[in-house]
């Protein structure tokens, strides 16, 4: 490995440990050689939700209910896909659990309680789509993919990340694994970290006005930290 990928590797590897030992994130491993790589890990999502008490028929209708939102086909644009997923996210997943059943919230996100929460890092993620590509890290709240992160080396721009998310929403690369991303971000050693939504474009990239906690744990990873930046991610 070159130098160059050598501090890019600490980089990410600083990132990982924070994510871990600092924000309490359940460490999935490099998934580069994994196959099927999905923004909706089912088997995940499954696991929570019946540690929950959530009946085997519901979990199965949630299921296929925020599947078929994040789905993009017969013309659907991402920014709809990524809407309706939201709305499954923020106010729950309605169905019955059978013919002649009231209607259920079944809930993916638990708002109320957010320390009940599975949260999870990977890196090296790779997805398939019309082309194969691997985001550095990916972010899952209860198997659900809803952060990715692109980092450089310091002596390369962090407009730079943020143009391969960019690319990487387009529909020649892995646009379906944006549908269900509320949070897509770049950074490097020296301008820090950079956070938009899907599609937005690179001028409208921010940094998150945040202090407190979040400017120590950044710091300790190594990223500069001013007054103007920042970024709780737990608050996904």
């Amino acid at each position: 490995m070159t130098t160059v990928g050598q501090r890019e590797r600490d980089t990410q590897s600083r990132v990982v440990r924070l994510f871990q030992e600092d924000l309490g994130y359940r460490y999935l491993g490099n998934l580069q050689d994994r196959e099927g790589n999905k923004n909706i890990e089912t088997g995940a999502l499954t696991s929570w939700l019946q540690q929950r008490g959530v009946s085997s028929a519901l979990i199965t209708r949630a299921i296929r209910q925020l599947d078929a939102a994040a789905a993009l086909g017969e013309g659907k644009k991402l920014y709809y896909a990524n809407k309706a997923v939201y709305q499954l996210l923020r106010y729950g997943v309605k169905d019955k659990e059978g013919a002649g059943e009231l209607n259920q919230t079944v809930w993916l996100i638990d708002w109320q309680n957010p320390e009940a929460n599975d949260f999870a890092i990977a890196e090296e993620v790779s997805i398939k789509g019309e082309n194969k590509k691997r985001p550095d890290i990916v972010l899952y709240v209860n198997g659900i993919a809803l952060g990715v992160l692109e980092l450089k080396r310091s002596s390369v721009a962090v407009s730079e990340g943020i143009h391969q998310n960019l690319d990487n929403q387009k529909k020649d690369f892995i646009r379906n694994f944006f549908t269900t991303m509320k949070l897509v971000m770049a950074g490097n050693d020296t301008q820090g970290l950079r956070y938009g939504t899907i599609e937005t474009s690179s001028k409208y990239y921010l940094e998150w006005m945040e202090r407190g906690r979040y400017q120590r744990l950044f710091q300790q990873a190594g990223f500069p930290f001013n007054e103007m930046s920042g970024i709780p991610i737990q608050n996904l």
